[in-house]
């Protein structure tokens, strides 16, 4: 299902659903931007949930392309949670990630969803001026939440967005 369309200097993107058949690609995707990246199994079993949804960012006419971004998230009596959101490097700064959660809070706001929350580490700038932009606030801070092997402690903000 073609959920829109959003463009970028590097031309036309469609947001589209995930499915199992893309658990290699984000795979590969996630390995860029994550310490401690995960396997294309464990996103073949999250895909496989009832509870778990996301959305890819392709390149329009190129569905056979790995995806450009990607979001995944969970959704289970009312409350939602962002699992991971990746958008690859070379396209950053171009609305991909917006766009990827626009797609989450549409799907959010049809089941009815009361909460959305998350976690992103406090060295993520770009991440957290988009979250706030959305409205997320932060309601907490996990110390150590994130590989140490990072330049920062590893300490990652929750935060949440009421959608009722």
């Amino acid at each position: 299902m073609d959920l829109g369309r959003i463009f970028s200097r590097s031309g036309q993107n469609v947001i589209e659903a995930l499915g199992l058949d893309d658990a290699e690609s984000v795979a590969l995707l996630h390995n860029e931007g994550f310490g401690r990246p995960w396997s294309d199994g464990e996103f073949a079993a999250l895909l496989a949930k009832d509870t778990v949804f996301g959305f890819a960012a392709r390149r329009e006419g190129k569905p056979a392309v790995a995806p450009d971004g990607f979001v995944l998230a969970r959704l289970a009596a009312g409350e939602a949670e962002i699992l991971t959101i990746a958008v690859a490097r070379a396209k950053r700064g171009r609305g991909l990630g917006r766009a990827l959660m626009d797609a989450v809070l549409r799907h959010l706001h049809a089941e009815r969803a009361e909460s959305l929350t998350l976690e992103v580490d406090q060295d993520n700038q770009w991440a957290i001026a988009l979250y706030r932009r959305l409205g997320f606030e932060e309601v907490a801070r996990r110390t150590a939440y994130y590989d140490q092997g990072s330049a920062g402690d590893g300490t990652a903000l929750v935060m949440r967005l009421d959608l009722g």
